[in-house]
């Protein structure tokens, strides 16, 4: 696996992933603001990719990315269905972290609330909080109505921990 910067060729790939999450996180693949949304980041190198070591059109993760001046967000993170498990999260958060942010400054995720049902089953709680994430307040509900909270790491001066 190689985790890169995003490009325009793998829009087709970040649909792919969205695909399989959508009972969790609500309608993106038909959506604008989302097409809006991953375009945007690719365009600003804001947007990562997990790419099977051969040459394929699927995509095994991808991460887009934002900054608020010491305040670090992960916007959208998913590892596709066959390839959970297997470190992909991991690397791409590696490479973001690498990548993105200098410390002294905060990385923040809003992902499940602990009552959603995607919170067990797709393991998102328990993986930001193998990185060091702990949870922070509660967040506004997602698109299809699920609870959401945030998550908060902080890296000390120097980098990335």
């Amino acid at each position: 696996m190689m985790v890169r910067l995003a490009e325009e060729r793998d829009f087709p790939g970040f649909l792919g992933l969205a695909a399989q999450v959508e009972h969790w996180f609500g309608p993106m693949v038909e959506d604008a603001g989302f097409h809006d949304a991953v375009r945007d980041h690719i365009r600003r190198n804001a947007a990562l990719v997990a790419v099977p070591p051969s040459a394929g059109p699927d995509l095994l993760g991808g991460l887009l990315f934002g900054s608020d001046a010491s305040v670090h967000h992960i916007h959208w993170l998913v590892v596709s269905r066959q390839a959970r498990a297997g470190g992909v999260g991991r690397e791409l958060m590696r490479d973001a972290m690498r990548r993105w942010v200098r410390g002294p400054a905060d990385v923040e995720v809003v992902t499940f609330g602990a009552d959603h049902p995607g919170a067990r089953a797709s393991g998102a709680r328990a993986f930001y909080e193998r990185l060091g994430f702990t949870p922070a307040e509660a967040a506004a509900p997602g698109p299809e109505g699920g609870s959401r909270q945030l998550f908060r790491r902080a890296v000390p001066a120097g980098g990335p921990a």
